[in-house]
């Protein structure tokens, strides 16, 4: 017997944009840490970056910050390059699904001592549109009285206020 597959949860754009900005950070973590860069060749390893995010779905903007002097031991001579480390890096990434909006990011907490990657910024027309309501002094929405209501009394800020 070959099991069933089951049907896939849905997710709101929110959710499936957390989820692919977490996969986006832990990509560059894992794929880039260990390359090989020095004080001159920083920049273009986080330009490099930034283009590869790009490419993925979601993405609206990505912004790479890599500080060698951040990193371990540098070589001698010749081969005067460190490795890339988790200290060093400092990752933004923006994603967009229609008008929902997150930003995250991945960056190295020293008290930690550990590379954190958090979501810094969730954009949604509903939470918007409260936050804008609320700071007015006025609600967002105007309700309807529901049928069991009792009819009552409008008010100036939209709720039903009961008759009885």
């Amino acid at each position: 017997m070959t099991p069933r597959a089951r049907p896939a949860p849905a997710l709101s754009a929110r959710e499936r944009l957390m989820f692919e900005a977490g996969i986006k950070l832990g990509g560059v973590f894992h794929q880039y840490l260990g390359t090989p860069l020095s004080a001159r060749t920083a920049p273009g390893l986080a330009r490099a970056i930034e283009s590869a995010v790009r490419l993925q779905p979601y993405v609206a903007g990505a912004r790479v910050r890599i500080r060698p002097a951040a990193g371990g031991p540098l070589g001698r001579g010749r081969y005067a390059y460190r490795y890339l480390t988790a200290e060093m890096l400092h990752v933004t990434v923006r994603l967009a699904d229609g008008p929902v909006k997150v930003t995250a990011r991945l960056a190295h907490r020293p008290d930690l001592r550990y590379p954190l990657m958090t979501v810094d910024r969730i954009e949604s027309p509903l939470r918007s549109a409260r936050r804008s309501a609320r700071s007015a002094g006025r609600r967002a929405r105007r309700r309807r009285p529901s049928a069991g209501s009792g009819g009552g009394r409008r008010t100036l800020r939209g709720r039903a206020r009961s008759s009885r």
